[in-house]
C-alpha cells in the first residue's frame, strides 16, 4: 500500500511512525512533513489547505489510503472531495467535523441528546453576549465558536473581564472569524481528561484515557498552548469513569449523529471534566489529539492501517484493541516566545544522545550547511515552530516514566527552549496521596 499523512506536526510524526510498522504499507509520504518525519516518509511540498493539490497528488501516485492529522483540512471537506473521486481517506465528513469546526453545533447536540456538559448559550450578537453577562454567576468561560488552534477560550472571572473577552473575540477579532460567533457557559472544576475512540458510525472503540497539559507554565499557570505535555493513562480515570465517557458521551454522541443523518467514520475525542462521580465534556475534536497522540499510540500493538481500513469498510467490530499496560508520558519543547511570537531558526543540539525515548518533530526542518573543506553538503536541524519536540518515555509505571523522559530532555537543547517540568507530577503526587 501507499499512504500519504496530512500534516506537518508531532502528532503526524507519531502517525507516520505507527504507520510505518505495518506490514501493508510499501511507501509513505506526508504533505508537507518535517525533518523527523522524512527519516520515515516522502515529504511532499502541499500545504494541508490545499486540497485540490493534495487531490490531484492522490490521484497521480495511485494513493491507498490518505491519513488526515489535523482538524482544518477535514472541516473545509477534504474527506467528501476524495470520496467523491472513489479514494479511500480516514477522517470525517465536513457535517462530521462540525463537531470541532463549530461549538455552537456541538452544545447544541449535546443538549439535544442529553450528553452530559456545562450550561451555556451561543451568540451571534455583541449586544445580546453583553447583556447576558448582567445575570452570571462567574467565573465563567468565553468559547471562541470556530477554530483556534486550543487557544480560542478564555476563564472570565467578573463583567469587566467578560466585556473585554466579548469585545477581543467578536469586535477586535483576537481569532479571525473564529469569533464572530461564540459560546458562554458554566465553568467547570475538577481534572480534566482525554478521552479519545475510532468509530465508523456504528461501533466506538475507546484507546486509552491520557491527559493534557495546557497552560505554558508549570502548576497550570500562563496562556493556553496546543498542549506542552501529556501522560496515558489518566490515572484517576477508572473503569466507572471510562465506560461512562464511553456509553453516555461517546456512543451517544456518535447515535445523536447518525439521527440527524450524519455519518461519522474516523477518529472522535471528548475532552471531558471530572469531579467525583460527574463527568462532563468540555468539547469534542474529530482527530486524534496532540500530543496526546504521542502518549496513546506508542501503548497500541495493534497495525494501525488495519483499524483505518475497518474503519473506512464499516467493520470495526472486528477489531480487538491489544494494549501496552506500561505508562508513557511526552514532554513538549517548545520555542522562546511561544505560544506568543516565538523565533525561529534555533539550531537543535543532542537529538544523537537520546537512547531511552521516542522523539517526535513538530516545529523542526533541516537546513543545509556548505563547508569549504568539503564538497559534500551536510544538514542541521533548526526550530521551525512554536512547538518544536516531543520527547516521549514508556515505563512500568508513571514514575519511571517520568524520571526516564526527563533524563532523555537534558540532552537536548536549543536557544531560547522552554518546557514544563511537572508533566504527570500532579498525578504522581496524588497517587502518593492516596497511598499514605
Amino acid at each position: 500500500m501507499k499512504v500519504l499523512v496530512i500534516g506537518s506536526g508531532g502528532r503526524e510524526h507519531c502517525l507516520v511512525w505507527k504507520i510505518a510498522q505495518s506490514k501493508k504499507v510499501k511507501k509513505i509520504f506526508c504533505a508537507p512533513g518535517n525533518a523527523g518525519i522524512s527519516e520515515f516518509a516522502e515529504c511532499i511540498d502541499i500545504s494541508p489547505a490545499n486540497i485540490k493539490e493534495l487531490l490531484d497528488f492522490a490521484r497521480q501516485r495511485e494513493i491507498d489510503l490518505t491519513v488526515v492529522g489535523p482538524e482544518a483540512p477535514l472541516t473545509q471537506g477534504i474527506v467528501d472531495e476524495f470520496e467523491n473521486c472513489g479514494l479511500k481517506i480516514f477522517g470525517p465528513c465536513k457535517q462530521a467535523a462540525q463537531l470541532e469546526s463549530s461549538k455552537i453545533f456541538a452544545k447544541n447536540l449535546m443538549r439535544k441528546y442529553n450528553i452530559p456538559t456545562a450550561d451555556f448559550e451561543g451568540f451571534d450578537d455583541y449586544e445580546k453576549a453583553i447583556a447576558y453577562l448582567q445575570n452570571l454567576n462567574f467565573p465563567c468561560v468565553v468559547k471562541a465558536d470556530g477554530l483556534a488552534a486550543g487557544k480560542g477560550v478564555i476563564v472570565i472571572h467578573n463583567k469587566e473581564e467578560g466585556k473585554n473577552a466579548i469585545c477581543k473575540m467578536m469586535q477586535e477579532k483576537i481569532f479571525g472569524a473564529a469569533g464572530e460567533k461564540i459560546v458562554i457557559e458554566e465553568f467547570l472544576s475538577g481534572e480534566e481528561a482525554s478521552i479519545i475512540a475510532f468509530s465508523d458510525g456504528k461501533t466506538v472503540l475507546p484507546l486509552p484515557s491520557s491527559q493534557d497539559h495546557k497552560q505554558i507554565y508549570e502548576g497550570d499557570k500562563g496562556a493556553n498552548t496546543g498542549g506542552m505535555g501529556a501522560y496515558s493513562p489518566a490515572l484517576f480515570v477508572n473503569e466507572q469513569r471510562f465506560n461512562f465517557a464511553k456509553e453516555k458521551i461517546l456512543q451517544r454522541i456518535i447515535q445523536g449523529l447518525q439521527k440527524e443523518g450524519i455519518n461519522y467514520k474516523g477518529i472522535i475525542y471528548a475532552g471531558i471534566m471530572i469531579d467525583g462521580n460527574d463527568v462532563r465534556v468540555l468539547e469534542f475534536n474529530v482527530r486524534f489529539g496532540d500530543p496526546e497522540a504521542q502518549v496513546i499510540l506508542p501503548r497500541l500493538n495493534n497495525d494501525l492501517v488495519e483499524i483505518f481500513l475497518a474503519v473506512i469498510d464499516n467493520r470495526l467490530e472486528e477489531i480487538k484493541l491489544k494494549l501496552s499496560f506500561q505508562s508513557a508520558i511526552c514532554v513538549v519543547l517548545a520555542s522562546k516566545g511561544y505560544p506568543g511570537k516565538y523565533e525561529k531558526g534555533k539550531e537543535i543540539f543532542g537529538l544523537d544522545k537520546i537512547k531511552d525515548a521516542l522523539v517526535f518533530h513538530a516545529g523542526t526542518k533541516y537546513q543545509p550547511v556548505t563547508s569549504h573543506q568539503s564538497p559534500v553538503t551536510s544538514k542541521k536541524i533548526i526550530t521551525n515552530g512554536g512547538r518544536v519536540l516531543g520527547i516521549m518515555a514508556l515505563g512500568d509505571g508513571l514514575e519511571e516514566a517520568i524520571d526516564k523522559v526527563y533524563r532523555e530532555v537534558n540532552e537536548v537543547n536549543f536557544e531560547g527552549m522552554q518546557y514544563r517540568r511537572d508533566i504527570g507530577e500532579k498525578a504522581l503526587s496524588r497517587k502518593l496521596q492516596v497511598a499514605g
